[in-house]
């Protein structure tokens, strides 16, 4: 399974695009601001959107992107973009986004019975099959419906938090898996750590006591995503400093390494 980096960052600046993944051609992992480094090509063959949440900064791409290739998916004769998300996600992205106000309701253009785009609604637990790519639905601890992601590659599971906070549930399922890489989101430094808990995202100090939670027998890259442009020169010291002094003895240092767009990986 390949995966293509579009965006990772908690807020846009230059050169900072907001979370999307690609797995391999078809599949795309949230659908913020790094969707438009995609050429109109490469957007005509995503079939399937996978969204952890609500968030603008998760899904502002999504209405663009589909204006943006529905003129060739129609002539095509394409299926319908289908649109994997919580009942809440769907919801809000009906009531807020596709509500012919801020944007046109593609989920019924240019038929309900032939739309451009279609919902799926998924739960935590759930195991999808998208394309050729098995996705297991992973619990998060977000301000709205949230989950996060573990896609199956050849090597073991690509596996993303989305955005939360502690997330004890996440961890009892991720031990059970065979890790490849985990990408976490870690949004604010420890000098915004009242924000942080108050938007349920993670800051180092409680980041460290999140991969605490990780089965002593495992060991495998941690990539750190979602920092607000800002902050992420003082998240990343934070987050090195706690990572030089393990807090459980013998403990080996994390591999913990920074996530940025436009990197590629094989899964």
């Amino acid at each position: 399974m390949r995966v293509r980096v579009l965006g990772c960052s908690g807020a846009i600046a230059k050169d900072c695009r907001t979370t999307s993944f690609l797995l391999d051609d078809d599949v795309l992992v949230d659908a913020g601001t790094g969707v438009g480094d995609l050429t109109l090509d490469e957007m005509a063959q995503i079939h399937h959107v996978l969204l952890t949440h609500s968030h603008l900064d998760h899904v502002a791409a999504l209405p663009l992107m589909l204006d943006a290739v529905a003129a060739r998916r129609l002539t095509a004769g394409a299926e319908p973009l289908l649109v994997h998300a919580l009942p809440g996600t769907i919801a809000a992205l009906k009531a807020h986004v596709f509500n012919n106000l801020i944007w046109p309701d593609f989920s019924v253009i240019p038929s309900a019975e032939r739309p451009l785009m279609r919902f799926v609604p998924i739960e935590v637990g759930q195991v999808l099959q998208v394309g050729s790519q098995t996705v297991e639905v992973l619990p998060a601890v977000h301000t709205v419906p949230a989950v996060g992601y573990a896609a199956t590659g050849t090597t073991g599971h690509w596996v993303f938090t989305g955005d939360t906070e502690r997330n004890p549930a996440f961890w009892a399922r991720v031990n059970q898996m065979n890790v490849a890489m985990l990408v976490i989101e870690t949004a604010f430094s420890d000098r915004e750590r009242a924000l942080a808990a108050r938007s349920l995202h993670l800051a180092p100090s409680v980041l460290a006591t999140e991969l605490d939670h990780i089965n002593r027998a495992h060991h495998y890259p941690i990539y750190i995503t979602h920092t607000k442009p800002a902050e992420t020169g003082l998240i990343m010291e934070e987050i090195e400093r706690f990572d030089q002094t393990p807090s459980r003895p013998g403990d080996l240092r994390h591999d913990i390494r920074w996530l940025s767009a436009g990197m590629r990986f094989e899964v």
